[in-house]
């Protein structure tokens, strides 16, 4: 059963932007922090964003921060990215995931994720 979906990937050329949403199940309220990461071509999963589950904190990975921005909507338990000032190096399969422990930064302590959006920048 598909906990998360996210969604809003595509094409962009460098410079501009996309927001990506990610819908959750009724499983995966209540969690401590719901991340972003990302995993480039032929490269390791990355932490990009995370948003704790009052949405009173964010965190981001130092790459990103100040051209992307993580929020949510509760009442929907939907978390978006707004990814601005996108650039070629931001390409990558971008995924949610869920957790309900302390380290928002670590993939593993992460205990559901969704199926990953593409995001393709064009120089």
């Amino acid at each position: 059963q598909v906990q998360l979906v996210e969604s809003g990937g595509g094409l962009v050329q460098a410079g501009g932007s996309l927001r990506l949403s990610c819908v959750g199940s009724q499983r995966t309220r209540g969690h401590t922090f719901m991340g972003w990461f990302r995993q480039p071509p032929g490269k390791e999963r990355e932490f990009v964003a995370a948003i704790s589950w009052s949405g009173g904190s964010t965190y981001y990975a130092d790459s990103v921060k100040d051209r992307f921005t993580i929020s949510r909507d509760n009442a929907k338990n939907t978390v978006y990215l707004e990814m601005n000032s996108l650039k070629p190096g931001d390409t990558a399969v971008y995924y949610c995931a869920a957790q309900w422990g302390n380290d928002y930064r670590q993939p593993d302590e992460y205990d559901y994720w969704g199926q990953g959006t593409q995001v393709t920048v064009s120089s």
